[in-house]
């Protein structure tokens, strides 16, 4: 999760927030560089007192300034689009679980295990204890085996929501009347903590999301137990 004064992203915890981590520092690599280049270039211009008034024409300038900007957009927009396929990739999933947002709070629905179906509400500060996070801790956690893909289906009940956890990076919009989904693995047990991401009225701030990811031995013997409590 994020720290104070943090700068860079949050710890990656799934495969596909890895891949997204790895086209960030691509494009800040470009975007250095172009940056670094233009300064020069200013700076040399400033710097240099040898002008050309009686040039008209530069045709090798003029390719240069057109070749380069269309080959570093491609070098960009190449790995871009991978990414966006892998988001909408759905590899074969192993469990499947339906989380619909509500002013001002999340449900979440197991079918395939067995009946389960929760509601999952922020913990007010009262009942906080040590160690849990203001604004961000839940009294009912979403729980998920690790290395498991899971496709997780998202919908609202009243108006748009978005449910979002930073470190899978895991963003989808929750619609009225409408089925969203994603791909969901993780890679090692944690909690992952994230919020509603789409205004949604006067309680949008106090809507947080909290993912526990377990061993697959865990979460067999949490959903065994959760449908008797």
């Amino acid at each position: 999760m994020s720290s104070p004064a943090q700068l860079g992203l949050q710890n990656t915890a799934s495969p596909l927030m890895e891949e997204m981590m790895r086209f960030h520092d691509h494009v800040m690599m470009a975007a250095v560089l172009i940056t670094l280049f233009v300064v020069y270039t200013i700076v040399s211009l400033f710097a240099t007192k040898m002008t050309n008034l009686a040039a008209t024409d530069a045709q090798e300038v003029e390719f240069v300034w057109t070749v380069l900007p269309v080959s570093v957009l491609v070098l960009l927009a190449l790995p871009s689009l991978r990414l966006l396929y892998l988001i909408d990739e759905m590899f074969n999933p192993c469990l499947t679980i339906k989380a619909i947002g509500y002013q001002w709070y999340w449900s979440y629905e197991y079918t395939d295990l067995a009946p389960i179906s929760y509601e999952s509400y922020m913990t007010p500060m009262a009942d906080l204890s040590p160690g849990q996070f203001r604004l961000l801790d839940v009294d009912n956690r979403m729980f998920l085996p690790t290395q498991t893909p899971t496709r997780l289906i998202i919908s609202a009940n009243d108006v748009l929501h978005s449910w979002a956890v930073p470190s899978l990076g895991a963003k989808a919009d929750a619609v009225p009347g409408r089925l969203n989904q994603m791909e969901l693995t993780i890679m090692y047990p944690g909690v992952h903590y994230g919020q509603c991401s789409e205004i949604c009225g006067a309680n949008h701030s106090f809507m947080p999301i909290c993912v526990e990811s377990t061993p697959i031995k865990n979460f067999e013997a949490w959903a065994s137990y959760a449908p008797q409590n």
